[in-house]
């Protein structure tokens, strides 16, 4: 019981750690690609440093929502990383709390409180921001129910760690479906993240900017608190996508330290390459228009749905 705590706690540090990371080393290559010098991978460090040692304001108009808002978009990720696995295949302290419907509730609720904060903060960006938040949400939804189904149908659990485990032992990961489930799956990821092509991460000038304007009243440590919460998504999200559905190998099968240095490491590697991946998608692609945003996601829900049809044809 004391191992599997300690593993859990190694675990979410890490998730807290190597987000802001991951987030640097997306826009370090991006800048390669596009013959930049770009920002150094430890700018995200740096830039939230400087926000925690500033003074924190709010709106006159702001309520007890706006100032909560900032450790609920920090926690909801932490809680997300409890019930995946980040550095285990072997289930531990809290993995069956929830499955990953239960854990697509988990990390939808600091998106709810961001969207809350921002109307509540009374700026017009705010609520731009987030009724364009809402828009794409519900639009994302279906393909995460029909993706969910699929994952059940494949693997025969929807528990993150039995599909793990299912994928690990089996063969299902190479199938046709599979591959379809887990294309599906990024393109949400994409834009519940607030990526090109649904959104453009590296600007706040934009009138049809979503995430950016939810964040445009925060500032000091709620500032900061709600960058590293959107940093944490991002990559607790690519860990279910790089460790449940594309790659399940290189996960830790003990509770020792150096299982759990390969784990790390092996984590880090894929993430790589996953941030490769995400740097020449949005150097290939531009920010779509807001009313083709349905065109995108039921592209995602086609390929989600042709999967699970697939696999069920298949058997």
């Amino acid at each position: 019981m004391l191992a599997a705590a300690i593993g859990q706690v190694v675990a979410v540090l890490t998730v807290v750690a190597l987000a802001p990371l991951l987030r640097g080393v997306i826009e370090n290559l991006k800048a390669k690609v596009q013959s930049r010098t770009g920002p150094s991978p430890l700018q995200p460090y740096y830039d939230l440093a400087k926000l925690f040692g500033k003074e924190r304001t709010a709106t006159q108009n702001a309520s007890w929502l706006f100032t909560t808002a900032p450790y609920i978009v920090f926690a909801t990720p932490v809680a997300f990383a409890m019930l995946i696995p980040v550095l285990t295949a072997a289930p531990l302290s809290w993995a069956f709390m929830a499955d990953m419907v239960g854990s697509g509730f988990v990390i939808g609720i600091g998106g709810f409180f961001t969207n809350l904060a921002a109307m509540d903060s009374g700026s017009p960006y705010g609520g731009l921001g987030s009724s364009r938040s809402r828009f794409v949400s519900s639009l994302a939804e279906p393909t995460f129910i029909v993706v969910f189904f699929a994952v059940g149908f494949i693997s025969g659990g929807t528990v993150p760690f039995v599909v793990n485990d299912a994928l690990l032992t089996g063969a299902s990961h190479i199938v046709p479906s599979h591959a379809l489930v887990a294309a599906a799956f990024l393109m949400v990821v994409l834009a519940e993240a607030g990526r090109l092509p649904i959104d453009n991460p590296n600007s706040s000038q934009e009138l049809s900017m979503i995430e950016s304007s939810r964040l445009f009243e925060f500032s000091g440590p709620d500032q900061a608190l709600m960058e590293w919460g959107g940093y944490m998504k991002l990559f607790v999200l690519l860990v279910v996508w790089l460790n449940v559905l594309v790659m399940p190998l290189g996960l830790a099968t003990a509770i020792t330290v150096p299982a759990f240095l390969v784990g790390i490491g092996t984590l880090a590697v894929k993430m790589l390459a996953a941030a490769t991946l995400l740097v020449l998608i949005e150097s290939a692609l531009g920010k779509i228009r807001i009313m083709r945003v349905p065109e995108y996601l039921g592209g995602s829900f086609v390929l989600a749905f042709l999967g699970l049809v697939l696999y069920t044809v298949g058997h």
